[in-house]
């Protein structure tokens, strides 16, 4: 794409023959045409050739290479996880913060292979349009609009994990094109992602099928326009835009309070769901149950809930399996994967000894669980959970029980409606107006009150006080990266959560202190390393720095094996 070291994976023969659901025609001409004289245009001349192509950029970002990576990048250096079993050394290094340009996860070629099949649909898709009548001008500016948000989310990964990396919206077609560029500046490919999302967002399908269809799945599992506002509301949050995050905020949040009206008037009574705070969440008790997980089962095991606003899809049936859950995690046959869970997040949490989570709080007991001398993660890695936590002092009152997958076919959640409650909390206490601060307590409350089964009904309280919080910016900002550590645990968003405010604050030193908290070994060392502002990035890898002259490294890892290179 940018350079040599990524063009080889993206050759316009990979484009058409790199598909698993390509079509007949695509077959056709790559059995007609030697491959090194394969002509794009040939190709691009019906619906079905766009289709093809489009469904071919989620493909790429389910594939192994960029699923690992994604979770990778917002997960592994923050403080929710710790060496597991048989961790391999390149992860094993990035744990440790030692992290080297010569790391295999420095590389981001598949990243940037979905971005430039992105590039291909949107450069073709128009042409296709005036030649196939069957090809409407509303479908054509749908999947113009579907992959430019895949195109801005790839983006988004990059820059919140490299900060400034080479933007281009020109697609990669043919093997004579150069393309040998500087890094963009971070700001400045945020903005482009926000323009770009601004103008096709009016295009982007908002319904797929209706709720009760067998494919509704696909509203939460292709782009919709839901998706397009869940995005922009992140990139105006990351670039402090704080009116903008919470208008899109808030647009998906009324989407959601409709579904909501909908099913009603449609099945007339809805257990597992009800309004907290006027926002309606899935119960991790429903309504007649003894026993809590439903939301857990429906979001994190069953995938495509009423809350998901988008997730990656993955069955049983396709190619394309979630390895990055079964081995990093953990399955059916081995509980502990390659990583573990640090103590302190998940140790004594029944007693009431824990630091994180109180000990009514479900999402401790759904996520980990003690195995091989280390607590284990086992969001994702579950299929179901069951568990009491009506009179909790010990492990055992849990009763808990649980299914784990024997497939790799755990859904990969970017954002659900949890995501938008607090991002919007967060740009309330950031904005600062008069009534934000309570505006945002409600809505972190609200993701706490379900989390410990304090809805209406219950003869729980919430497990917050107000108080304690609201006449300080400062705490309510901890209250919010308390929440957010405790409802996206394992969800690969930590680490970009800690860099955001990072960025905010001007220095590392929130960062440095809870990012320190799982360390047993060298935390004096590590936590001078990461005081540097520029070490909370990635550093580009070593093939990319001598394929690209361009390409000037991190100045956090200028020293050692690669000097030379950056002489």
């Amino acid at each position: 794409m940018i350079t040599k070291s990524i063009k080889q994976y993206i050759l316009t023969a990979s484009v058409c023959c790199g598909m698993a659901v390509a079509t007949s025609s695509c077959s056709d001409f790559l059995d007609i045409l030697p491959m090194n004289e394969v002509v794009l245009e040939n190709y691009w001349t019906e619906k079905s050739d766009v289709l093809s192509v489009m469904n071919s950029c989620y493909e790429t970002l389910e594939h192994n290479d960029a699923m690992t990576r994604m979770a990778v990048w917002g997960e592994l250096r923050s403080d929710n996880v710790r060496a597991g079993a048989n961790v391999p050394n390149d992860i094993n290094e990035i744990l440790k913060e030692n992290l080297l340009p010569s790391n295999p996860y420095c590389k981001w070629a598949k990243i940037y292979e979905c971005i430039n099949r992105c590039n291909i649909v949107c450069r073709y898709a128009p042409m296709v349009q005036a030649i196939d009548p069957n090809y409407t001008e509303d479908e054509m500016l749908a999947n113009v609009a579907e992959a430019t948000t895949l195109r801005a989310l790839s983006y988004f990964y990059l820059i919140r994990t490299f900060r400034d990396v080479p933007y281009t919206s020109q697609p990669s077609i043919d093997d004579t094109q150069q393309y040998i560029i500087p890094a963009t500046p971070f700001n400045d490919v945020l903005d482009s992602l926000i323009h770009d999302l601004e103008r096709v967002k009016v295009n982007a399908v908002r319904r797929y099928y209706v709720d009760d269809s067998p494919n509704a799945y696909q509203n939460s599992c292709k782009i919709t326009r839901w998706a397009v506002y869940a995005l922009l509301a992140d990139l105006y949050l990351w670039k402090g835009d704080w009116d903008n995050a919470i208008r899109y905020c808030d647009l998906v949040i009324g989407y959601k309070r409709l579904q909501y009206k909908e099913m009603l008037e449609r099945e007339g009574n809805v257990n597992d769901i009800a309004l907290i705070d006027s926002v309606p969440m899935l119960l991790t008790k429903p309504v007649g149950s003894t026993t809590c997980g439903n939301a857990y089962t429906e979001i994190f095991g069953n995938g495509n809930s009423f809350e998901s606003i988008f997730e990656l899809y993955f069955n049983s049936t396709q190619s394309q399996k979630n390895t990055w859950v079964s081995d990093y995690y953990g399955n059916n046959t081995n509980t502990l994967g390659r990583l573990s869970c640090p103590d302190f997040i998940a140790k004594d949490v029944a007693s009431g000894s824990n630091t994180v989570f109180k000990r009514t709080d479900g999402r401790a007991y759904e996520s980990t669980e003690y195995a091989s001398s280390s607590y284990a993660i086992t969001k994702y890695a579950r299929s179901s959970v069951n568990y009491d936590t009506k009179s909790v002092t010990t492990e055992k009152d849990l009763n808990l029980s649980d299914s784990r997958r024997s497939n790799n076919d755990a859904n990969w959640i970017f954002y659900r409606l949890s995501d938008m409650l607090l991002i919007k909390a967060e740009a309330l206490i950031e904005r600062g107006l008069d009534g934000d601060f309570d505006q945002a307590f409600m809505l972190i409350d609200i993701i706490n009150k379900r989390a410990n089964d304090a809805v209406e009904g219950s003869s729980r309280k919430s497990t917050l006080t107000k108080s304690d919080y609201i006449d300080s910016k400062g705490a309510m900002e901890d209250l919010l990266l308390q929440e957010r550590h405790r409802e996206f645990l394992f969800e690969g968003k930590r680490w970009f959560d800690l860099v955001r405010f990072a960025r905010r604050d001007g220095d590392n030193s929130r960062l440095v202190n809870l990012c320190s908290r799982k360390y047993i070994e060298n935390v004096n060392a590590i936590k001078i390393k990461l005081a540097d502002p520029n070490i909370i990035y990635f550093p580009y890898a070593k093939d990319e720095l001598k394929v690209n002259p361009l390409l000037k490294q991190n100045p956090a890892f200028t020293n050692g094996e690669d000097t030379e290179l950056n002489r």
